[in-house]
């Protein structure tokens, strides 16, 4: 499997849950929804908590070949064996996580509102860039907002796979569907909806009607 061609579709992002059990159980509806990728994010848990819950993930990603990333946090990533990590601004370098998890796997790199900032990091050697927030983000309610334009300009110049993310609902993400972006980075409306799955398959419907 080329790792690098499979980010695309709808790429959920945990929550912070701190029950391991429930984490699991809304993650595998989102998979069984037609979830790509699967990003394990949690910024309150401890690194015990941390280390069970990436493992537990880990396994069902697999169960489901589903393309797995960790954020954050390049250790982990090599830890639990993940498909790649997801760098932010204050993560590390790609040139680190590299040297770290070797040429097989996964770099991502959040890159805000800033298209010279994906230049760089694809120089640098990421496998693909996100952009956002594109819409108000309760996840994040002070990020940098994007233009969907940017995604447009992104497209035309940048050779590897597009993300977008930041309040994206299933109202809103054909419109950056459309402009370029290979993928959409999903929260709150993914897991706060009454049916995950149901959710998960209405996201992952968008990509076949544009």
């Amino acid at each position: 499997m080329n790792l690098r061609q499979t980010i695309t579709g709808l790429y959920a992002v945990t929550p912070d849950l701190p029950d391991t059990v429930e984490l699991v159980r809304n993650v595998r509806a989102a998979l069984q929804g037609g979830a790509r990728v699967l990003q394990y994010r949690n910024k309150a848990a401890d690194a015990a908590l941390k280390l069970a819950q990436a493992l537990a993930l880990r396994q069902l990603a697999r169960e489901f070949k589903t393309t797995f990333i960790v954020n954050d946090d390049a250790h982990l990533a090599a830890q639990v064996d993940a498909d790649g990590v997801h760098l932010g601004g204050e993560d590390g370098s790609v040139a680190a996580a590299r040297a770290l998890l070797g040429s097989s796997k996964l770099i991502g790199v959040s890159c805000y509102n800033r298209l010279s900032l994906a230049r760089a990091t694809v120089r640098q050697g990421a496998d693909y860039v996100a952009f956002g927030a594109f819409f108000s983000s309760s996840v994040k309610p002070d990020a940098v907002q994007a233009d969907v334009a940017l995604l447009k300009t992104a497209r035309s110049e940048l050779h590897v796979p597009i993300v977008a993310i930041g309040g994206i609902t299933q109202q809103n993400g054909a419109s950056l569907i459309a402009a370029g972006a290979d993928a959409l980075a999903v929260i709150t409306a993914l897991w706060t909806a009454p049916d995950i799955q149901i959710s998960a398959q209405e996201f992952s419907t968008l990509f076949s009607r544009t």
